[in-house]
Parts: C-alpha cells; structure tokens; sequence
C-alpha cells in the first residue's frame, strides 16, 4: 500500500487535475452556445443563396461554365481540424475521413487543412499540404478571405475540383464527418422546368452568376467552420465532463485508501503502546516476584 504522503501528493494532482478540466467544460459549454446561435443565424441564408442558384440554373438549362458540371483538372481536398486536442474523437473521424477521400483521389490530389492540429498530424503524413489558417473564432470576413483563396486557386487552374471534409453536429449528441463537393457545384437539378422563372441579369448574366457564386462559397465555408466548431466544442464539453467525474471517482478512491492507510498507522501505534504497556506489566511482575 501506498504510503499516506504518497496518496497526499496524487490526491493534490487529482484536484489540480479536476480544475483544469472544469474550467475546460465551463469555457468549451460558453463558446458551444455562442456558435449554435451563429450558426442558427448562418444556415437560412446559405439555404436560401443556394436555392436562388438552383433557380438560376433552372432557368438558364444551356449555360456552361466551369464552375458547374464535371469536375477537371486537379482535385483538392480542404479538411477542417480543430487548433487543439482534448475532443474526444473529433479530430480522429475528420482526419480518418480525409485519408479515406485522399486515398480514393489518388497521389495527385492537393490537401489544403485548417486548424492546427491537422497541421501538425499531416505535416507528418503528407508534407505536401497547404496550411490555411486556424480553426479557432471562425467569423464571416475569415471565411470569405478562405473563400477568395480557394477561388483564385480554382480561377488559376491549379485546382479543378474542391471537395470539403468537416464536421456536422446533427445534435448534442451526434456528430458525423461530413464530405461535400463544393467546386464545380452541381448542375445536375438546372435542368429547365414548365413554369421557371425568367430572370433579368444586370449587369450581365455572368456577373450576377459570378458575385452569386462567391457569396455561395464564403456562405458554406462559413456554414462548415461553425458546424465544425460547434461539434469541436460539444465534443470537448463531452470529454471535460467525462473526466471530471472520473476524477471524482478517482479522488474517491484515493481519499477511502488514505482513510485506511491512516486507520492502519493508528492501529499500529495502539497496537505498539498496548504491546508496550503489557510489557511493563510482565516486567513488574517478575520483579515483584523475585523480591
């Protein structure tokens, strides 16, 4: 058993341990909230954008572009991690699911990553791929600075197809990594329809077609990067809250063998004394005996 000093200094750890994961929780549950109402906040519009482009492409069945249709030319992958550990299994599903597309991809795909722990994990595996930026306070004006880059790499021709692995929080209690083709979008459901809205492009179709698109792609990466985040969150609010009951559990455990240990030392020392005393006894008993 071990010694009461021992079960003292783990016990201190164990304390010190808990206040590190209860803070974790309480910050991870605030930030959790804040996203959820961005993204509640985020998703109408996205829906909608994406709607009017449908329409558009409904009403336009002949217009060819490269941003609609069959992907060519390079593929590029752009996956989204967190910038820090402690989530569960967050950063392991989004990173198996990116290695998955990858290897189905072939050698010539391009891996573009943001957050910071998927920098460093695939700085190891794949030391071709580009660091975007971090994960962490995902806001708007970031995500369409994102969304200018991936364009002006898809423009430049250096990709012809971008595909998109992140995180989707269905609920508080499920999570799932997601892939979604982003570039070229799918025309699929453009074809013309009986009744289809006819649309005046000013100042021109392509222009109207192309600010729509932008918009499009810095909304969904918008979407992705709070989704992403907010199962970040819930999954560390998961994992701080798993450890703080063990840690309980633990304290528990270590405070009942303190408890014994210290009973035992006490038992011991009557013990000693009692063994002590009778000897005493025994002595002044012979010693009266002899007299």
């Amino acid at each position: 058993m071990a010694s009461a000093k021992e079960l003292k200094d783990r016990i201190k750890a164990v304390q010190e341990t808990k206040k590190i994961t209860g803070a974790m929780y309480l910050i991870s549950s605030t930030k959790l909230r804040r996203a959820k109402l961005d993204l509640a906040e985020t998703r109408p519009y996205f829906d909608a954008l994406r709607r009017e482009i449908r329409d558009i492409l409904r009403a336009e069945p002949g217009y060819e572009s490269r941003y609609f249709g069959e992907p060519k030319g390079a593929r590029g992958v752009l996956v989204v991690t967190a910038d820090k550990g402690l989530a569960g299994a967050y950063n392991l599903n989004v990173i198996r699911e990116a290695e998955k597309l990858l290897a189905e991809r072939g050698n010539d795909a391009k891996l573009y990553v943001i957050g910071e722990y998927g920098r460093r994990y695939f700085a190891q595996h794949r030391p071709d791929s580009v660091y975007l930026r971090g994960a962490q306070s995902p806001t708007a004006d970031a995500a369409r600075a994102l969304g200018e880059d991936l364009l002006a790499r898809f423009d430049s021709g250096e990709l012809g197809e971008l595909t998109v692995v992140y995180t989707d929080m269905k609920n508080s209690l499920s999570s799932v990594a997601s892939v979604f083709r982003l570039l070229p979008l799918d025309a699929g459901s453009g074809g013309a329809e009986d009744g289809a809205a006819q649309f005046e492009y000013v100042p021109s179709r392509e222009e109207v077609l192309r600010c729509a698109l932008r918009s499009y792609v810095a909304g969904f990466l918008y979407a992705a990067l709070l989704d992403s985040f907010c199962a970040e969150q819930n999954a560390r609010v998961g994992a701080m809250d798993s450890a703080n009951t063990n840690a309980q559990e633990l304290l528990g455990d270590l405070t009942l063998q303190l408890n014994r240990s210290r009973q035992a030392a006490i038992t011991q020392e009557i013990t000693e004394i009692s063994a002590g005393a009778q000897a005493q006894k025994n002595k002044r008993k012979k010693g009266g005996a002899s007299a």
